[in-house]
């Protein structure tokens, strides 16, 4: 058995599970308030249940174990008492095969909703879950409507084998929130990791220790479907994801796309796209990006995004960290590096971060950041209108000279930058200054601020 860290499966419940509920292998479904079938067992149901054990999955890669999750999951809803889950379900080592939709987690119950539900493997690559659905799009492993809150995935792996199915669809009205992953993996080819739709909430998700791999047609994350709620403008509330200590390395496709806005942390860890899109994308292009905020005006509090301690990878120039259209909020880069493969022929002039930028911001800010090639900014007003809303703090700028470094349509000088105390590359080509008949020069740094100097002319 998996070296589980709390709850046990012991002697005590394997001896119960022997003198009754085993006979729910292979069996109908439970019974209670959804009526879904016959009457409960007439022992009490464990708290940690096993679906080799106690539901007959197994876990060959080959048979289909999918009414083992299924009977597993009811069995967890049976036990909710006063709006609480009460189940833990262990996977141990072995690689499940599910080929029907929403069978690790069928939420679709809003009048039984239950805090906590949680899912317990034995390791990343020693428990997958392998899912291969007839059809991949609009196939998810797991469904929350509005049931669930505070669900756990931990030490397992899941791999799409049909491309194209999506692995978590949640929609929220107010109850959906507070997920845990925690050293779990994906691959294969997906639609969505998770897939947020509804209103409010859809919030407090946190990944820790977890690998991103695989490829994804829309993004590992993604918010605001817009596929039930009436209003799409009132899907802004996604609050607070937390992501720490990632190994983010996928194919291609989008890492977090937020169209509706949110408040986001990246802490520690690598962050590769290691190939392109097979095709371009409606949206994006041949474009695979980390991080992608599309739309620009959302609510106060769900335009902030924060990524520290964070190693980049530059493979291509279609690969891009960032493409923010935020038009307020606050950007920040802290200790980041992704100057790799800044030796790479294509790679000074690479634009791999990329905004959008007007009179509120966004607020953005680099401190003690590793840079390569250029960053690119769309300015949404003439530039001496546009305040001093974007700075780098004891940055390298790898491939250029400060007055190279910035890419702004159609403006010759942006006032809106300043640099601090950066170091650039002194071997770079300076590019000649614009005539004042040309593009006239904007007022230089108060007295006193000598370190603040707005950035050099630009393409």
């Amino acid at each position: 058995m998996a070296d589980f860290d709390d709850e046990s499966a012991g002697f005590d419940r394997r001896r119960l599970l022997r003198r009754g509920t085993t006979m729910l292998v292979g069996a109908a479904p439970f019974s209670g308030r959804d009526g879904l079938g016959i009457d409960r067992p007439p022992l009490p149901l464990p708290s940690v249940v096993n679906v080799v054990t106690d539901f007959g999955a197994r876990g060959d890669g080959r048979t289909d174990d999918t009414r083992a999750f299924e009977t597993a999951y009811r069995c967890a809803t049976s036990r909710i008492e006063e709006g609480v889950g009460r189940t833990v379900i262990d996977i141990p080592p072995g690689n499940f095969l599910v080929k029907t939709p929403n069978a690790l987690m069928n939420g679709t119950d809003p009048e039984r909703r239950a805090n906590g539900l949680r899912f317990r493997g034995a390791g990343k690559r020693m428990t997958t879950i392998t899912f291969q659905p007839e059809a991949g799009p609009g196939s998810y492993l797991c469904r929350n409507e509005d049931m669930w809150a505070n669900v756990s995935f931990e030490k397992m792996q899941f791999r799409s084998a049909t491309p194209g199915a999506s692995f978590f669809y949640s929609y929220s009205t107010g109850q959906a929130q507070d997920y845990r992953f925690r050293e779990c993996e994906w691959m294969g080819e997906w639609e969505y990791g998770l897939a947020l739709d509804g209103t409010d909430t859809n919030s407090e998700m946190r990944w820790e220790a977890c690998r991103v791999g695989g490829s994804y047609r829309r993004a590992f994350l993604y918010s605001g479907l817009s596929q039930r709620s009436r209003q799409p403008k009132s899907q802004d509330q996604f609050l607070n994801y937390w992501f720490h200590d990632m190994k983010v390395e996928y194919e291609w496709g989008n890492f977090l796309e937020f169209p509706y806005g949110g408040s986001i942390t990246c802490q520690g860890g690598s962050y590769i796209i290691t190939g392109r899109r097979p095709t371009d994308s409606t949206e994006h292009g041949r474009n695979s990006m980390f991080f992608c905020f599309p739309v620009g005006q959302h609510h106060d509090s769900v335009q902030r995004f924060h990524a520290q301690d964070i190693r980049f990878e530059v493979r291509d120039p279609d690969v891009l960290v960032i493409d923010c259209a935020w038009q307020g909020g606050t950007v920040s880069f802290d200790n980041c590096d992704d100057t790799a493969l800044a030796f790479k022929n294509f790679s000074s002039e690479v634009r791999p971060h990329r905004y959008a930028i007007g009179p509120r911001g966004p607020l953005i800010r680099y401190d003690s950041c590793q840079l390569v090639g250029r960053h690119e900014y769309r300015p949404s007003r003439p530039a001496e209108s546009i305040p001093r809303t974007v700075r780098y703090d004891m940055c390298l700028l790898r491939s250029h000279r400060q007055s190279d470094f910035v890419v702004a349509q159609n403006l010759d000088r942006t006032p809106f930058v300043t640099f601090v105390d950066c170091l650039d590359n002194p071997a770079a080509p300076t590019r000649p200054t614009p005539s004042p008949a040309a593009a006239p020069t904007p007022p230089g740094p108060a007295p006193g601020a000598a370190t603040d100097r707005p950035v050099g002319p630009t393409p």
